[in-house]
């Protein structure tokens, strides 16, 4: 069986084949239903997979489809995980944890974005108080979510995008667009006002299963930033800390961190990390995202915008509807064998690193 083999079409066959590849590896699984509607009505699970001793106090949890449409790639490597059998390589006395489709309405409608147009890895911050600012998406916002969607409207936004990069440089205009903001829910990047339900599943899904757990490795995986097909590891542990410390160690120095410019990513608000510390107080937490590129990525911001545009103000079913939704398969998963292939060997090696770390204690 190729790597290529491992991937699903949608959420519905990835789901499907998570829950039976899981189940043949003897994994122990639950459910956890999401309450908005999927597309014709289909039903909205987030799924996890135990497999190993309950009371292992040193756990690898793999988390797909936190932005949700990115889900083809992480359920591929879960998937592929217990269908290749790697499964088997789990060291005595260590427990795999995977989350699959934690955010499974934008795994399913194809959209980055939660039921609530919000982005899960902005929205892990305290709500109801004082959001972070962000001036430079305030004066963007109109010309990146314009109302129509044609030639004319785009040529007029791309202006203005431009003579933003132009007036404040490239850094800051994608620190702009992408580091999240909390002014704008019909916006792209939007944190949100209050919690989702899927940052509400993943902090009980992690405090039911490892409260028990010292030592906690997370990959959470993800597509559309970066060259194609590359899996930037990246550390969001603050410097100066025992979780980056580890990373660097465990991974050999291949990681990077938004916080020490090295990484592909800008510094964002509200990211998982957040989330998971706050489930696992007690645990000694090592997290990483692995971020495979997929399209250059002024393609990937038109598709997300494009998105945005189309479930406020366009016709799901239309052509131009249609032809969207592709935009956004191709900016997020490479329906590609040599794409799949770099996925699935970055995928296995950093799993084996993870899990030897977790071993040596």
């Amino acid at each position: 069986m190729t790597a290529s083999s491992y991937f699903s079409a949608d959420y519905a066959e990835a789901r499907a084949r998570f829950i039976a590849a899981a189940r043949a590896a003897g994994a122990r699984l639950e459910s956890h239903a999401n309450p908005a509607p999927g597309p014709d009505g289909l039903a909205l699970t987030t799924d996890t997979a135990w497999l190993g001793p309950r009371d292992a106090e040193a756990v690898l949890v793999t988390i797909s489809a936190t932005h949700g449409a990115e889900g083809h790639c992480g359920s591929g490597v879960q998937t592929g995980w217990f269908e290749s059998g790697l499964h088997r390589e789990l060291p005595p006395g260590l427990a795999l944890f995977a989350i699959h489709a934690i955010n499974p309405s934008g795994f399913a409608w194809l959209r980055r974005v939660t039921e609530d147009n919000v982005d899960l890895n902005r929205n892990f911050i305290a709500h109801g108080g004082d959001y972070p600012a962000n001036a430079g998406y305030d004066e963007l916002h109109a010309a990146l979510c314009p109302r129509g969607w044609d030639d004319a409207t785009l040529a007029e936004s791309s202006r203005a995008i431009e003579a933003y990069r132009q007036a404040h440089g490239a850094w800051a205009l994608q620190k702009a667009i992408a580091g999240g903001q909390y002014n704008h829910p019909d916006g792209i990047f939007y944190g949100g006002n209050a919690e989702t339900w899927s940052r509400g599943a993943m902090v009980r899904i992690l405090r039911a299963g490892l409260g028990h757990a010292r030592r906690v490795a997370v990959i959470d995986y993800h597509s559309g930033l970066g060259p194609r097909g590359h899996g930037e590891r990246i550390c969001v542990h603050q410097p100066d800390t025992g979780g980056l410390a580890r990373a660097e160690d465990w991974y050999h120095d291949d990681v990077t961190s938004p916080f020490l410019g090295s990484s592909v990513s800008t510094e964002l608000h509200g990211v998982n990390t957040l989330g998971m510390e706050e489930a696992l107080p007690a645990a000694e937490l090592t997290a990483v995202a692995v971020e495979y590129g997929t399209l250059p990525t002024e393609q990937v911001k038109l598709a997300l915008r494009a998105d945005n545009w189309l479930h406020l103000h366009g016709e799901l079913g239309s052509a131009k509807g249609r032809a969207i939704k592709q935009q956004m398969r191709e900016a997020f998963y490479q329906d590609a064998d040599d794409w799949k292939d770099m996925v699935w060997e970055r995928a296995v090696e950093t799993q084996r690193l993870a899990l030897a770390g977790l071993a040596g204690g």
